[in-house]
């Protein structure tokens, strides 16, 4: 039998197992979930819980940031009234979390961008907007389910089994049946024949969940790209993106857009993450990082559209042009202060004039109610990483007292806890993995302990094994660098008048 083949009744039972086991879970969950506490709707103290499973994870991103108040509340009227936003703040207190919460409180797109074939000028595309009630008119006309396309469709596109033909879910790789391996295509390009016009015309077959778009091209020519489609996700994060990512580009065709052997301009659109982002949030970490792309960004959100052309001058995408393409964002920025002179002028005006600018907060106070926000946290790090067992209320408090140091040593700041959170989540997941190793049911205190104590940055590391970092660069130089064991023992002594590095060369390494 071939490997990739089961056998019927193989096959049902391991669904059978597999579904049993996940229904259990599911009833579990489900039995578990009216008696969790919710830190949304109701205020709880370490006291109230026995481990982080005790706390209900919340559903919008904005209710899992931790001790920002002043920042969420700043997020949620800019969501209502379209704002843009800038947040300031050393990594890890929770800006991109901000910035996906804002999305998460959107309404849902009610635009598609689609771009045209334009017959009179090729290489000058026509862009439409189309409402969300002229797409889903035409997307009920066209979804078919699968028992009604042609069978080599259905097998092409997952829902039917070339061996056996037994229809079944597209996302299943394997037929249920009898085993074999199905197709998992999501667009299948066919020829029909055309009756209005006497001849075959090419279709397109697309997955739509379980149904099936068919898409023609316009017996009156008008051919057309969607650009931006109607069902997407309102949050784009273009941190560090390039001028392409950002902005859009026109792929090169080698035969120049020839209609015989090239593909045609309008094919070979490409949106960039400014018109993704439309009627959506747009966020840049990082935003001086852009550089003299922010120019570019600024215009976008003065005129709310931007063309696209293409961005090599050597490219037959060079001759193309977009005009009008819509990009209306949120957009959502973030930096930390020293990068603050780097942000364009004109950059910051407009966010100030049409947002608001939020510094971020790396403290909160250290009283019962954060602690409890801390455990919050501790629960919301668990279930992200998927791999790590809940903790215990007595784990938690030495998170507390390693949350209350880094407030002291870091920030200079007493009776407080740090919020500078991504590094604490660290000292979770690696306390989550010894209890892991040890086979425990939770984390516990000793786990944390262990971590804090193993999860030091390497500059600590460094000082510990060579007492400091100069002497942990000079036995790096003499031990990596030097080939002589003679010329090692020199460095290693203080000499360092024959080494291949010279003092300015060690600078890199401090």
């Amino acid at each position: 039998m071939p490997h990739n083949v089961l056998s019927s009744g193989l096959l049902d039972k391991l669904l059978r197992k597999k579904d049993s086991g996940k229904d259990k879970k599911d009833s579990e969950n489900k039995r578990d979930e009216k008696d969790l506490i919710d830190p949304v709707k109701e205020d709880f103290t370490l006291d109230d819980i026995e481990t982080t499973a005790d706390i209900k994870i919340p559903d919008n991103p904005l209710d899992m940031v931790i001790g920002q108040d002043h920042a969420v509340e700043y997020a949620k009227l800019a969501a209502k009234q379209r704002r843009h936003l800038l947040l300031v703040g050393p990594p890890g207190v929770g800006k991109s979390m901000i910035a996906q919460g804002i999305a998460e409180l959107l309404p849902k797109p009610r635009e598609q961008i689609e771009v045209y074939h334009n017959p009179a000028n090729p290489e000058r595309p026509i862009v439409k907007v189309r409402t969300r009630d002229e797409v889903e008119k035409e997307d009920s006309d066209t979804l078919l389910s699968p028992e009604e396309v042609p069978e080599p469709v259905a097998e092409q596109l997952g829902f039917r089994c070339p061996s056996c033909g037994e229809y079944s879910d597209p996302d299943c790789r394997y037929c249920p049946r009898c085993g074999a391996q199905k197709y998992s295509a999501r667009t299948y390009r066919a020829t029909q024949y055309d009756r209005a016009t006497s001849r075959q015309v090419a279709v397109i077959y697309e997955r739509v969940g379980d149904r099936i778009r068919v898409v023609k091209p316009d017996s009156e020519g008008e051919e057309k790209k969607v650009l931006v489609p109607l069902d997407r996700k309102p949050f784009v994060q273009a941190t560090g993106a390039s001028e392409t990512e950002l902005l859009g580009d026109v792929k090169h065709c080698p035969w120049g857009g020839d209609e015989q052997l090239g593909e045609p301009p309008y094919k070979r659109v490409i949106p960039g993450a400014v018109h993704e982002a439309h009627e959506g949030v747009l966020f840049i970490d990082e935003l001086a990082q852009l550089g003299p792309l922010q120019q570019h960004l600024l215009t976008a959100m003065q005129e709310k559209e931007y063309p696209i052309t293409g961005k090599n001058p050597q490219s037959s995408g060079a001759a193309v042009r977009v005009e009008g393409v819509p990009c209306d964002f949120i957009l959502v920025g973030a930096c930390n202060i020293q990068d603050l002179p780097m942000i364009l002028s004109p950059l910051r005006s407009r966010i100030q004039g049409e947002g608001y600018e939020v510094l971020m907060k790396t403290t909160m106070p250290d009283t019962e109610e954060n602690r409890a926000k801390l455990a919050q946290f501790v629960a919301q790090e668990v279930e992200r990483d998927g791999r790590i067992p809940h903790a215990t209320r007595e784990a938690v408090e030495e998170i507390v007292k390693e949350a209350r140091r880094r407030a002291r040593v870091i920030d200079g700041e007493r009776d407080a806890l740090t919020l500078r959170l991504r590094d604490l989540s660290g000292v979770v997941r690696l306390a989550g993995d010894l209890a892991v190793m040890e086979g425990a049911k939770y984390i516990e205190p000793k786990h944390v302990r262990a971590a804090i104590k193993k999860a030091k940055p390497v500059e600590d590391q460094i000082i510990e094994e060579y007492g400091s970092l100069e002497e942990g660069l000079r036995r790096d130089v003499a031990t990596c660098s030097l080939s002589s064991p003679a010329a090692q023992q020199r460095v290693i002594q203080g000499d360092t008048t024959d080494s291949y590095y010279h003092q300015e060369d060690k600078r890199g390494y401090i």
